[in-house]
């Protein structure tokens, strides 16, 4: 077989594995909001949850979603950063290091129902937080943190290493170098990775069922974070499996296709940007 014939192959295997991606994901957008977004309406988006009547909504779930996930990254962002700086520049390689990073990438394979059972344990009985957004968003910070770490430090790698070099060589600390030269030069990769863990963070409910609770609190907008937190995707768990209200499968429907469009738009408001930065940032080339 000539090599011309072997690229021809290998060009047509991937043009067909990428039209099969996005047949299925056209199938698949096709399906829940076909099935989803005759369901949506202001009253739906906005209103309160019903446990007997039909008509309910979902405003306090899908408050609590974003609420949850701004706690989430409140707590990760400024860990998950700093570990992944500390293992790219500050850490040298030796045996800890290996050990950290094992970890590191152990905890990323975890399950988020392991991770859920630890927040229960930990968070819910043994701090006393009991079902509350608080103890959800740690738990769910948790989740991130190793996705996190190893996207700085993969971000802060790629770097060229001459940006570095030429910043200390114009009498920069190292500090004063990852402030103003690499974390700028990484945000681009940086930004994918926090969208990434997000978009994860929205659609979390195993871990988010036994910290956050299957409720929510009778105040809407509630800003307590020791109130019981249910948030889009347990909603949608729930009504599906122990609801009593007659229209379960309509509430179903519509919470799946609401979730399926705010994760969109949560990608789509930040990823654009980040290509748009990251286009500036190489020359616009």
């Amino acid at each position: 077989m000539t090599s011309k014939t072997t690229d021809r192959i290998a060009t047509l295997y991937f043009w067909v594995t990428g039209v099969v991606i996005i047949l299925i994901l056209a199938w698949f957008l096709f399906r829940i909001l076909g099935d989803g977004l005759p369901m949506l309406n202001w009253n739906f988006i906005t209103g309160k949850p019903s446990e007997i009547m039909a008509g309910g909504g979902v405003g306090p779930q899908l408050f609590n979603s974003f609420y949850v996930l701004f706690l989430s990254l409140l707590f990760s962002l400024p860990i998950g950063i700093g570990a992944g700086v500390y293992l790219a520049i500050y850490a040298k390689k030796n045996r800890f290091t290996d050990i950290v990073r094992v970890s590191v990438e152990a905890l990323s394979s975890v399950p988020s129902i392991v991770f859920g059972l630890f927040g229960f344990l930990l968070f819910v009985n043994w701090m006393g937080l009991k079902f509350s957004i608080i103890g959800g968003a740690i738990t769910l910070s948790l989740l991130n943190l190793p996705v996190l770490v190893r996207v700085t430090e993969e971000a802060i790698k790629s770097v060229p290493e001459s940006y570095w070099e030429a910043s200390l060589a114009l009498g920069s600390t190292r500090w004063q170098a990852i402030r103003k030269v690499l974390l700028p030069a990484s945000l681009p990769s940086l930004i994918t990775g926090i969208t990434l863990v997000a978009g994860r963070a929205l659609g979390e409910s195993a871990i988010l069922i036994y910290t956050a609770g299957l409720s929510v609190s009778r105040f809407f907008p509630d800003f307590n974070p020791l109130s019981m937190g249910e948030t889009l995707s347990v909603h949608l768990w729930y009504v599906q499996s122990e609801a009593i209200v007659p229209d379960a499968q309509d509430i179903a429907k519509g919470s799946a296709a609401l979730l399926l469009i705010v994760v969109l738009i949560f990608n789509l408001l930040i990823g654009i940007p980040s290509r748009m930065l990251q286009k500036k940032l190489s020359g616009g080339k």
